[in-house]
């Protein structure tokens, strides 16, 4: 695609970020499976249900701008999937894997919290208000999301990965 404005940058970040989410709704699943820690099965579960609304708030998005819902292959979270599906694979001790989990989610919520924050501002400076609060919404839940992970990981997770490291 080619890039002639500021509104088709808008939307070619808009068909990213519904490539994104697709992927994060593919991964959490297999996140959810792997984890060793109940609480942290349990966050990954709640944020796939919130990941569900973020691709309703993304259609609802494309439809405000008239735009076809779409996506664009998102290259930088395919990576961040990719490296915590390596997580995943890993035969390491639970608990150890269980914070590589936590890095590998809050790696994503970094990504996702930089392009929500973005496209809020666009879509801001664009006058296309009902998109912008659409993002808002979206890009506080991503900043809740990375709270809870750090919190867990301080809590215990961490905690026991120290205590089940080899050395």
């Amino acid at each position: 695609m080619k890039i002639n404005s500021f509104e088709e940058l808008l939307v070619y970040e808009l068909r990213e970020l519904y490539d994104a989410e697709q992927h994060i709704t593919k991964a959490l699943p297999k996140m959810v499976k792997a984890a060793s820690s109940q609480e942290l099965r349990a966050a990954f579960q709640d944020h796939l249900e919130t990941t569900k609304t973020h691709v309703s708030r993304l259609e609802e998005a494309f439809g405000a701008l008239a735009q076809p819902i779409k996506g664009e292959t998102c290259k930088g979270l395919k990576g961040l999937v990719d490296e915590g599906e390596e997580i995943i694979d890993e035969k390491a001790d639970p608990a150890v894997k269980d914070a590589g989990l936590i890095v590998a989610a809050q790696k994503i919520e970094h990504y996702e919290i930089a392009a929500y924050g973005s496209v809020r501002t666009w879509a801001q400076i664009l006058g296309h208000e009902r998109v912008a609060d659409l993002f808002a919404r979206t890009l506080e839940e991503e900043k809740e999301a990375d709270k809870k992970l750090t919190a867990l990981a301080e809590s215990a997770i961490n905690v026991r990965a120290r205590e089940h490291a080899t050395i």
